[in-house]
C-alpha cells in the first residue's frame, strides 16, 4: 500500500540518518546501500511523492558536499542536509498518519 510504504521510506531513511550521525555509516556507504540510484527510481516511479523525491534526492547528492567543499564548511552542510532529509521524513510521517 503506497501509504504504509511512504511511512516505511521515512523510518528507513531514519535509521540512515541516525547511522550517519553516529558515524556508522558513510555518505558514501549511505549512497551505496540506500540512496542509490535504484532506489531513487522506484521511489520517483512507484511512491510518486513529492516529500520522498526530495528526501532521496538530498541523500543521493551527500558524498558529493565532501568532493567540491572544503573539510569545515562540507561538514557544516552535511548536518545542515542531515537535519533536512530528517524534517523530510517527520512531515512525510506526519502526514501519513493523518491520512491513517
Amino acid at each position: 500500500m503506497p501509504a504504509q510504504q511512504l511511512a516505511l521510506l521515512a523510518l528507513l531513511t531514519l535509521g540512515i540518518l541516525e547511522s550517519l550521525a553516529n558515524g556508522l555509516l558513510s555518505a558514501t556507504d549511505a549512497l551505496r546501500v540506500f540512496f542509490h540510484t535504484e532506489n531513487c527510481l522506484f521511489v520517483h516511479k512507484q511512491l510518486r511523492h513529492k516529500i520522498a523525491d526530495a528526501i532521496m534526492s538530498h541523500g543521493i547528492q551527500l558524498p558529493d558536499l565532501f568532493e567540491v567543499l572544503p573539510p569545515e564548511e562540507a561538514q557544516r552542510e552535511f548536518q545542515r542536509e542531515l537535519a533536512t532529509i530528517r524534517s523530510l521524513c517527520l512531515t512525510l510521517l506526519e502526514e501519513q498518519r493523518l491520512v491513517a
